[in-house]
């Protein structure tokens, strides 16, 4: 009998597309390493002792808070000013037109800035890039607090948008580093709660402090929690960059393959057993030999990290994400995450109007007490879309033979779908006609906000499941067109709802987030075949020296 290990084994039924693996070892004999319940680890985690995935539990909940808390506050930044949007009109003389230009410059500053970004993040380190965002922050706030008509705060916008556009491409990435694919739900959703709730939450508390003492305060006290947060940044934050083989997935996948195959044929030798640990590893623990000894605490809190950067050219890395307009899936994913600014930048550039004037006639406190509605929505969605949406994967995977589709989560698009819908109509119509608060406060922004943190979350895990060699390039094209759908959006809500009507506006985007959002049913049907028909492409893009203009000899 021939040795199974000398012979190539034909894969002819596991001929898998880009994004679908082995997620649940089904019998608990394969040889990988495996979590809790026999899921199996993606990406395996290595022996170097630096690989971000085999720090202790602890220490990637504390790197991953820290990171959380440093977006929650990027986002206030760049939306607590919502209630103050009538005070504003009066005091520069200006309209709210024109406070709508500055929303869209906002974005505008995300848009350019994540494409920027991330390069510099992939060749100085992520954390040199939070610690310029924390600076940055402080001089726009430093500028906002000076406001004394609208250009001021057209420069403060951009600045701003600057400073956060790390919350919409670094962050996610960070928590790749930190997390197993059957995490990455839950950690996705709550950055997206950190993104919505800072933008929820700065408007009420930017109403309180208003009530009280000048506008100017709500920046001064912003640069108070900056500083602190900077030191902490400086002395506490580590480097998640790790550099992995781009191989590493097929490679598990075949070593997968090739086990089971074995026990179908009854060769159950163990393949390549004297190369992995016992069955019920713990992640946690060392491996028998380390690679590369331990990082010095002053090597891991450096200004800039090169050791593990990426070794390509800055124009090649920032060129590659828009290699990737030609895979439905990611621009798919853009087009989702962005039409849920739709309805933020509604909330936001309307809450004034709506809430200052009859029938309503609340203080500026109050108004930005509203947006709790979005708040508690968020937070809500947050669990569907993170633990749930993990949860329901892994359980459509054991129901798969163990096997996961990126597809399996598009399912639970289901109920968010539902709900923005008819939040969108309870905001808007419940304004229109002037029915109590609660209607466009409880009901209204609660649903939306439920739907905008669960479907962003969806998507994105989606998008990076699909093409997972691509995933930091993924999460920047999907960031860029959501920034640039928010823009375009903030740009013509004034004008919109003057030239409409705010009721005829609530029902065409209640046609719009019907049709954007029940999408995932094409996707759904259809994905898999879609993932399967753009593997070459994928495969050729994912070379990491695709796109680099200038060779090196």
């Amino acid at each position: 009998m021939s040795d199974p290990e000398n012979n190539p084994i034909v894969h002819d039924d596991y001929n898998f597309p880009p994004g679908t693996v082995h997620l649940v070892d089904m019998h608990g004999n394969l040889d990988v390493k495996k979590g809790d319940g026999n899921i199996i680890l993606h990406p395996q985690p290595t022996s170097n002792v630096n690989d971000p995935l085999r720090w202790s539990k602890s220490k990637r909940n504390l790197q991953f808070a820290l990171i959380w808390f440093w977006a929650f506050m990027l986002a206030l930044t760049l939306g607590f000013m919502g209630p103050f949007f009538a005070v504003w009109v009066e005091e520069w003389n200006t309209t709210y037109n024109e406070l709508g230009v500055a929303v869209a410059l906002g974005f505008l500053g995300l848009g350019v800035g994540v494409c920027f970004i991330q390069p510099t993040g992939l060749k100085l380190g992520k954390v040199f890039v939070y610690n310029m965002g924390t600076i940055l922050a402080i001089v726009a706030c430093a500028m906002g607090s000076q406001s004394s008509n609208i250009g001021y705060f057209h420069a403060f916008r951009i600045l701003a948008g600057l400073a956060a556009s790390p919350v919409d491409t670094l962050v996610e990435i960070s928590a790749n580093d930190l997390f197993f694919q059957h995490e990455r739900s839950t950690a996705f959703s709550s950055l997206i709660l950190a993104l919505y709730g800072g933008t929820d939450l700065g408007p009420v508390a930017a109403g309180y402090i208003a009530q009280s003492m000048h506008w100017s305060w709500c920046y001064y006290i912003q640069i108070i929690i900056y500083i602190p947060l900077l030191v902490l940044q400086f002395f506490w934050m580590e480097e998640t960059t790790f550099r992995r083989s781009k191989n590493e997935e097929e490679e598990l996948e075949e070593e997968i393959l090739a086990q089971i195959k074995s026990h179908e044929t009854g060769q159950i030798a163990a393949i390549a057993s004297d190369q992995k640990e016992n069955l019920d590893v713990v992640v946690d623990s060392k491996s028998d030999e380390d690679d590369q000894s331990k990082k010095s605490y002053w090597q891991r809190h450096k200004l800039y990290h090169t050791e593990e950067n990426d070794q390509r050219s800055w124009l090649c890395i920032f060129m590659r994400p828009f290699y990737l307009v030609g895979f439905p899936a990611v621009v798919w994913s853009g087009m989702i995450y962005g039409f849920q600014m739709f309805w933020l930048s509604l909330v936001i550039n309307t809450q004034s109007a709506i809430y200052s004037v009859e029938p309503y006639n609340f203080s500026v406190n109050n108004v930005g007490l509203t947006t709790m509605g979005l708040f508690v929505g968020n937070v809500v969605g947050m669990f569907y879309g993170g633990p749930f949406v993990d949860w329901f994967a892994i359980k459509m995977a054991e129901r798969n033979n163990g096997i996961m589709e990126p597809e399996h989560r598009l399912h639970t698009m289901l109920i968010p779908t539902i709900f923005n819908a008819v939040g969108i109509l309870a905001y808007g119509l419940g304004s229109y006609y002037g029915m109590h608060w609660a209607i466009s406060v409880v009901v209204g922004q609660g649903l939306m906000g439920f739907a905008m943190s669960s479907s962003g979350a969806i998507c994105l895990v989606y998008a990076v499941e699909c093409y997972e060699k691509l995933a930091s390039e993924s999460l920047v094209l999907i960031l860029f067109i959501r920034n640039m759908i928010g823009m375009g959006f903030s740009f013509a809500i004034s004008p919109w709802i003057a030239a409409q009507g705010l009721m005829k506006t609530s029902y065409t985007m209640f046609a719009l987030s019907v049709l954007v959002n029940g999408s995932y049913l094409i996707l759904t049907w259809k994905g898999k075949a879609i993932r399967r028909w753009s593997k070459d492409r994928y495969e050729r893009i994912s070379v990491p020296s695709y796109g680099e203009i200038f060779k090196r000899g």
